[in-house]
């Protein structure tokens, strides 16, 4: 691995959908907890699909490490209807506006047969050393959480 992909896992599962099917679940964050492996992602604070690079959108969360109950917000950074879709979590300063925590979530879609060929990247290259000393280091995961992220994918969109 090159030195600029020392600090990301990416992923690719094919799911037997189409690219729009896929891309249904991703944009919609009350959607999100479906693709979690975990109990980490509970359900989004206001549910309503995103509709490009820019929004933002909460999800309440929950780990016992960093607290309990929190709320994550999220800038959406990449976003091409059936192709792509990404964000930057993070959270709000005390005028309302958006810190990234330095990590980031994108999903790439392309058509693969009768299926999409899904590819997940989690990169946490802009993550402080304060916040990886805080959680005792990063990723907080390894990459059989992506795993097992792209197969609660691929049944939250096949059902």
């Amino acid at each position: 691995m090159s030195d600029d992909h020392k600090e990301r896992f990416v992923l690719t599962r094919t799911i037997a959908a189409s690219p729009a099917q896929v891309f249904a679940v991703l944009s919609d964050p009350a959607r999100h907890r479906d693709i979690e492996p975990s109990d980490w992602v509970r359900d989004a604070v206001e549910p309503r699909r995103i509709a490009g690079v820019g929004e933002t959108f909460a999800m309440n969360m929950f780990l016992e490490f960093a607290g309990g109950h929190y709320v994550m917000h999220n800038v959406v950074d990449v976003f091409e209807a059936d192709r792509s879709i990404g964000w930057l979590p993070g959270t709000l300063d005390e005028d309302g506006n958006h810190q990234p925590g330095g990590w980031s979530w994108r999903y790439d879609l392309a058509a693969n047969g009768s299926g999409t060929e899904v590819t997940l990247t989690y990169d946490w290259a802009g993550t402080p050393q304060s916040f990886r000393d805080m959680v005792g280091g990063m990723p907080p995961f390894d990459e059989s959480y992506l795993v097992d992220s792209l197969a609660a994918l691929e049944r939250s969109v096949t059902g």
